[in-house]
């Protein structure tokens, strides 16, 4: 059997789902055994090559994370909605409730900062907001979802040995098993 294609991204998040990941500890090794960590921040080529799996925390919070979500679909066999935040969007999210121009102005300008002049950045390199925050089945189709705020690491374990092992996994066997 050929090792798999394994992918992991972190959008709009907060990087805890990522870290559930590493809490599987030394079952990695089982992983590594079955999949090639192709993509992930800590492995951060700057294409995303074509995978068996993409596991995709965070929502969907700028114009950035919308062409790649768009771009990681295209390329994943099967896509992982990974926490929270990426199923219904969870604190990113929270902005949703108020008009982006105050939520920015309140942020950089009504703030207290070291920042005396208080003024907005505007820089070509920084992402550009979109007006709602999304969860990713909003934009793309997801294949599984792994909830959690983080999920914990033996639900990410389960369903990552399923999938690289050819089975589909009983998402009702990782909702029992106890969130972050």
């Amino acid at each position: 059997m050929s090792k798999k294609k394994l992918a992991t991204v972190w959008l709009g998040g907060c990087s805890g789902c990522h870290m559930s990941l590493l809490d599987i500890d030394e079952r990695i090794l089982e992983v590594a055994q079955l999949a090639d960590i192709v993509k992930c921040p800590i492995v951060d080529g700057k294409e995303f090559p074509e995978v068996d799996i993409a596991l995709v925390e965070g929502a969907i919070t700028s114009d950035e994370h919308l062409k790649e979500i768009l771009h990681i679909r295209k390329q994943s066999k099967i896509l992982i909605s990974l926490g929270d935040c990426a199923i219904m969007t969870n604190v990113t999210g929270m902005r949703n409730y108020f008009n982006l121009k105050d939520v920015i102005e309140t942020s950089y300008v009504g703030s207290v900062s070291n920042d005396d002049a208080g003024e907005v950045p505007n820089h070509w390199a920084l992402l550009k907001l979109n007006d709602k925050v999304y969860p990713l089945q909003e934009i793309v189709e997801v294949d599984y979802f792994i909830p959690g705020c983080p999920p914990s690491a033996d639900a990410i374990f389960y369903v990552l040995s399923e999938l690289l092992n050819d089975r589909i996994p009983d998402l009702s066997e990782a909702k029992k098993m106890k969130h972050g």
